[in-house]
């Protein structure tokens, strides 16, 4: 199992510089600490999170980092020109001298990114799809041509070429069709910090089912904080979970109103937001508690990478939480 980190360029004293600083900062501790992977998020509108530009973000951190792979958590294809992604993939690859990872996502439950690229929450599952699909043959081939129901092309090459002769690309998904098409292309699968163990099992042994080869390429981010005792790591990283799990709940249910189709349910054997829940199903804790956990999804999914989200809001106690992890945690999974 690979050990990442997971970026969301938390904007916790409302200091946008300062924002990306720290974000930084704890991408380079997490090099010098061995860490294989960090993954970016892509937000918009979002006082919280400050990574609307995700690929400008990566292109920063490709200039300041050497080994550790950097990775796309997750673009969200609905809301961009496929064309655009490609071109910029394979030169941010190029910039990374062959560290990047490509991970994708329909977007959501965030209604006004929708609402804003004009882009129907019914519809994003389908652009997605289609988009990766035009991005997949523009990455590798030449003359391109593609007629689909949202994006077309006529004899298109795009330059420059990626740096890899296979840009490894994940998917953000629960829903059978982005399963289907994870496995049949050999994709890998990406689980958020809310999703449910059962939700995920579900997940990997449905692409199991269709591609056994594929199956370990599982990304799971989790909230993290590890400290000298269970009491210090909660303490430090319940302000953060508590405002997560209060914008999330607000999103959700602003998606469960407004939905007009089958909309799963907000519960605790899919996706939750309950604070107790996050808790629970997130790496915080003593030492042993971590490594109890880490084993635990190990045991139960054969990941990938488990991607860490540090959970403080001070810089210095995240910082000596990976080095803790690092020390007490790492050796022991």
């Amino acid at each position: 199992m690979k050990t990442g980190l997971f970026c969301n360029y938390d904007n916790y004293h409302q200091d946008a510089h300062r924002a990306i600083l720290e974000q930084v900062a704890l991408v380079k501790q997490a090099q010098t600490l061995g860490f294989e992977e960090a993954w970016v998020s892509e937000h918009h509108f979002s006082e919280s999170n400050l990574s609307p530009s995700m690929l400008l973000l990566m292109a920063h951190l490709a200039g300041l980092t050497s080994t550790i792979q950097l990775g796309t958590a997750a673009v969200l294809l609905p809301f961009h020109n496929p064309i655009r992604v490609a071109e910029d993939i394979a030169t941010l690859d190029n910039l990374t001298n062959g560290r990047l990872l490509f991970g994708i996502a329909k977007g959501g439950p965030f209604p006004e990114q929708n609402k804003h690229f004009a882009t129907p929450m019914g519809e994003s599952r389908a652009k997605m799809l289609e988009a990766m699909a035009l991005i997949q043959k523009l990455l590798y081939e030449t003359d391109v041509s593609f007629d689909g129901e949202y994006y077309q092309c006529d004899r298109l090459t795009i330059y420059p070429k990626p740096l890899q002769k296979s840009i490894p690309v994940y998917v953000a998904t629960g829903d059978s069709a982005g399963i289907e098409f994870a496995a049949k292309h050999d994709y890998g699968l990406m689980g958020g910090p809310p999703f449910s163990l059962e939700r995920l099992k579900n997940t990997v042994t449905q692409y199991r089912a269709l591609n056994s080869s594929g199956a370990d390429k599982l990304v799971l981010a989790r909230f993290f904080f590890v400290a000298r005792t269970c009491d210090e790591a909660v303490s430090q990283a319940l302000p953060f979970i508590r405002k997560f799990s209060l914008k999330m709940k607000a999103n959700s249910a602003q998606v469960m109103q407004n939905s007009s189709h089958n909309q799963k349910p907000f519960d605790r054997t899919n996706i939750c937001f309950d604070e107790d829940y996050l808790i629970e199903n997130s790496i915080i804790g003593d030492a042993v508690t971590c490594r109890d956990k880490i084993r635990k999804f190990q045991d139960e999914l054969n990941l990938g990478t488990l991607a860490f989200k540090p959970s403080s809001f001070d810089l210095q106690k995240n910082l000596d939480s990976l080095t803790r992890y690092n020390q007490e945690v790492r050796n022991y999974v």
